[in-house]
């Protein structure tokens, strides 16, 4: 069997350009090192005493159930004993970023990639692209929640189907992605908790994404946000507020998206930092530090 690559994007003088791979690998968990374990270890403790009192509480009981800790890197195999028998879902290995279509098809079969390799001691504050802790402690949790794991079905169903549509709907379905899955927050009786997966797996978007007034907190509306942009280099200008899992299926499933797009079609994006006057405002951000340009 071939040895599993590590595929990480490439810095060129026009910044990182992305590398995607399609290989469906096995965890080649015996070529961990113990630094490799000591990362995970290092991160995992990290954001555990972080998330406390600022992750929803279905993410924390979740990382409790799959038996995660901070002593060695989990084991795929053990990690899907547990979540097919919770929700049907299992891991599966990869080199690193998949194209869109490839993740949409596994998401859609009930598949999450996670990359195999996991960051360096030099990148544990901030690395470019998604790893195996990104991945594994900032994705996966969530798959044991019944409601959670059937919207991201949903969503891979919805961007294979999209796909089929061109360019325009595959950018509405990245922001939906974006401002949920990776960089959600969701509205509990103890406040904003978060659950995307960007936030969770960092140390400082964590305490921004909920204690900075530098942000907006809107209300999650599932047009509003297909139309947003947002920022990959930098905290997130704007986060959208569920008011729960349920919110976020319905949004999904129950509509056909294909009127969505029609409505949408050559419509002008929404700047990362707007609010609008129909939005469901928690903070209207000072906006205090944002370029004025770099949006996505």
């Amino acid at each position: 069997m071939t040895e599993p690559r590590r595929v990480e994007h490439q810095m060129t003088d026009k910044g990182y350009v992305p590398v995607y791979t399609t290989a469906v690998v096995e965890q080649p968990w015996a070529r961990y090192s113990e630094t490799d374990h000591a990362v995970w270890g290092q991160l995992f403790r990290r954001q555990r005493e972080i998330l406390r009192d600022r992750a929803c509480p279905e993410f924390l009981d979740a990382i409790d159930a799959l038996g995660m800790d901070d002593a060695r890197i989990p084991r795929f195999d053990d990690i899907n004993r547990l979540l097919l028998a919770a929700t049907g879902w299992k891991l599966i290995a990869v080199e690193g970023l998949l194209p869109e279509l490839t993740f949409f098809e596994h998401l859609a079969a009930r598949e999450f990639p996670v990359t195999w390799w996991i960051r360096r001691p030099d990148q544990i504050d901030y690395i470019a692209e998604p790893d195996l802790f990104h991945d594994l402690f900032g994705h996966v949790p969530l798959l044991m929640n019944p409601v959670f794991a059937d919207y991201m079905q949903a969503y891979g169903a919805g961007g294979v189907r999209a796909s089929t549509f061109g360019n325009e709907p595959l950018a509405n379905l990245t922001r939906l992605y974006w401002y949920t899955v990776e960089f959600g927050l969701i509205d509990t009786p103890q406040g904003l908790r978060i659950y995307g997966a960007g936030i969770l797996s960092s140390k400082g978007e964590s305490i921004h994404c909920l204690e900075s007034d530098v942000p907006n907190r809107i209300g999650f509306d599932v047009q509003r946000v297909m139309q947003t942009r947002y920022r990959i280099d930098s905290f997130q200008k704007t986060y959208f507020v569920i008011d729960g899992f349920e919110q976020l299926f319905k949004a999904t499933v129950d509509p056909d998206f294909g009127p969505i797009y029609y409505r949408m079609k050559g419509a002008e994006p929404i700047a990362a930092a707007s609010v609008l006057e129909s939005d469901r405002v928690f903070q209207h951000g000072s906006g205090i530090g944002w370029a004025s340009a770099g949006d996505v």
